[in-house]
C-alpha cells in the first residue's frame, strides 16, 4: 500500500516538475516583437509610418541631387571659361555655359549675358541666380524639419488616446478591474510615443545631413562666383 503511495506521489511530483518546465519555457519563449510592438500602436502608428516614409523619399532624392552638383567639375569648367574670356570668345564662353548642366553654369552665364555692364550689375545679376539655385536645392527640405517637429507631437497624441482609452476601459469595467483592462489602452500609449520619439530622431537626423550637404554647395557657389568676379576684374593684356 505504502508503495502505491509513493509511486503515485513520485508521478505527482513529475507531472508537476514537467508542467513548470513547460510554463517556464512558454514564458521564456514568448517574446514581443517589433512588428507586433508596432501593430499594437494602433492607427498612430501607420500616420507615423507614412511620415518616415516620406522623409526617406526627400532626403534619398535630395541627397542625390547634391551629390551630383558637388561632384560635378566645377574646376575644369571655370578654366575652360577662363580660356575663352582671355581668347574674346564670348559666344563660346556662354555656349560652354549653356550645354553644362550646373548651379555655378547657370550663375556663369548670366554674368557673361550682363558683360559691358558695371561689374555691379554683374555680380547682382550672378547673386540673384544663385539664390535661385540654392532655393531648388533646399527644395522639399524643409519637409523633412517638420516631420522632425511633427513626429514626437503626433506620438504624444497617441498617448493621450491611448490612456483615454485605458480610463474608459476601466470606468466600463465597474468592479471587476483587472490589469488586462488597461493593458491595451496603456500599450497603445507607450507604443505610439516611442514610436513619435524614433520618427522624430530619425527625421532630424537626415535634416542635418542635407543641411550641410546644402551649406558645402553654397560654400562651393560662393568661390566660383569669386573667382568668376576676380576673372572679370583682371586687366587686359
Amino acid at each position: 500500500m505504502f508503495k502505491g503511495i509513493l509511486l503515485a506521489i513520485n508521478e505527482i511530483d513529475s507531472a508537476t516538475q514537467v508542467a513548470a518546465e513547460a510554463s517556464e519555457t512558454a514564458v521564456t519563449t514568448e517574446k514581443l516583437s517589433l512588428w507586433e510592438m508596432a501593430m499594437n500602436g494602433g492607427w498612430i502608428m501607420w500616420v507615423l509610418l507614412a511620415l518616415l516614409i516620406l522623409c526617406l523619399y526627400i532626403f534619398i532624392e535630395r541627397f542625390l541631387t547634391l551629390n551630383r552638383t558637388l561632384k560635378s567639375d566645377s574646376t575644369q569648367f571655370m578654366t575652360n571659361i577662363r580660356n575663352y574670356i582671355h581668347q574674346g570668345d564670348i559666344d563660346g564662353a556662354r555656349s560652354l555655359a549653356k550645354s553644362t548642366n550646373s548651379p555655378i553654369a547657370r550663375m556663369v552665364d548670366s554674368g557673361l549675358s550682363r558683360l559691358g555692364r558695371p561689374l555691379s550689375d554683374i555680380q547682382t545679376s550672378i547673386e540673384n541666380v544663385g539664390r535661385l539655385e540654392v532655393s531648388d536645392l533646399e527644395k522639399r527640405v524643409s519637409l523633412i524639419a517638420t516631420v522632425a517637429s511633427l513626429g514626437p507631437m503626433i506620438g504624444f497624441l497617441g498617448t493621450v488616446t491611448g490612456m483615454i482609452k485605458a480610463f474608459f476601459d476601466m470606468a466600463h469595467a465597474g468592479n471587476n478591474i483587472e490589469i488586462s483592462v488597461l493593458s491595451s489602452g496603456i500599450y497603445e500609449a507607450m507604443v505610439t510615443t516611442v514610436g513619435g520619439l524614433i520618427v522624430g530622431i530619425i527625421a532630424y537626423f537626415l535634416y542635418t545631413l542635407l543641411v550641410s550637404r546644402i551649406n558645402n554647395v553654397v560654400f562651393q557657389l560662393e568661390a566660383r562666383t569669386i573667382e568668376f568676379m576676380d576673372l572679370l576684374n583682371e586687366p587686359e593684356s
